[in-house]
């Protein structure tokens, strides 16, 4: 790797740690492929030597762009989070103050009791938590009800409040079918266990950021779903695409879509599309390693 200027480098190592920045010249290492000779199966390693022409200073932008994605990724991810919440606080609140405390409410498989009578329920566990977050919480309006309602449980558009990206996507995973459906038809995506999915992946993306972690060409733990051709439109161009629906750019794609229908007006898109034009510029890396396919920017979902 070369280093041009020693002492920029020695700063950076001492303020952001050898081990992060490390990740981010990982894909400018050479490869070896060799064949077991017992099994005929290749097999690659990693050396601990760079590819011609690998500057420190590839690492170090890779690195500053990634935690400008990461800023953006928020951005989009409050947006959707508090849509979500006053999605689940209406749909619900409909129907009983506290009717996400009415285990009648959730499916059988959230709120039945397993084959060990004195387990809790997935439900159980869901209210356990967060009224554990409600003691806790020092918000002016937690502080408030507690001190007016001593002992009680708090009303659904209350305790929506307090629900975390975690919290929102378990308790919508938990809802009946038809509730499930009815939340995930109002963003355009006919069936709610394809937009549960969404919300894994997008709660998965939410950790990674609040972490501080790689982003950028991280693998998706969990893989969204998209349905059938012409269900979604615009995500059509990535059904057979599995490196984009692994990648990166499947999030952002559905984070794209969403913020699209939360506020048809935002400039997100417009923004995270500049950044994404100053990806830094080397031999080795490209948005392709994030998942982004030939052409992207010509679909659909990024126009406007």
């Amino acid at each position: 790797m070369e280093i041009t200027d020693e002492p920029r480098a020695k700063f950076y190592l001492s303020r952001v740690n050898y081990y992060r920045l490390s990740a981010y010249w990982y894909p400018f290492r050479e490869k070896q492929t060799v064949v077991d000779p017992n099994t005929g199966v290749e097999q690659t390693t990693i050396l601990d030597t760079f590819k011609q022409g690998t500057h420190f200073s590839h690492a170090l932008d890779l690195y500053v762009f990634d935690k400008k994605l990461r800023l953006m990724a928020l951005d989009a991810l409050e947006r959707i989070e508090i849509a979500l919440r006053a999605d689940l606080a209406i749909l619900l609140g409909q129907r009983a103050p506290l009717a996400h405390r009415d285990p009648s409410q959730p499916h059988g498989h959230f709120s039945r009791r397993r084959r060990n009578p004195q387990a809790e329920t997935e439900h159980e566990k869901w209210l356990r938590i967060l009224d554990g977050k409600v003691e806790r919480s020092r918000e002016d309006f937690a502080l408030h009800f507690r001190r007016r309602y001593p002992g009680a449980d708090m009303p659904i558009w209350v305790a929506a409040e307090i629900w975390d990206f975690g919290a929102l996507s378990h308790l919508y995973a938990g809802l009946l079918q038809a509730d499930r459906d009815a939340i995930a038809q109002s963003y355009g995506v006919p069936d709610g266990r394809i937009f549960e999915r969404w919300l894994r992946v997008l709660n998965d993306v939410r950790n990674i950021c609040a972490h501080h972690s790689r982003l950028w060409n991280k693998p998706l733990v969990n893989i969204p779903r998209m349905g059938g051709p012409g269900d979604i439109p615009a995500f059509d161009h990535i059904q057979a695409d599995r490196r984009a629906q692994t990648r990166v750019y499947a999030a952002f794609a559905i984070m794209r879509h969403m913020v699209g229908v939360i506020n048809p007006n935002s400039s997100w898109c417009l923004f995270l599309l500049e950044h994404l034009g100053t990806f830094p510029d080397n031999a080795y890396v490209s948005l392709k390693n994030a998942g982004f396919p030939d052409g992207w920017e010509q679909q659909v979902i990024w126009a406007g």
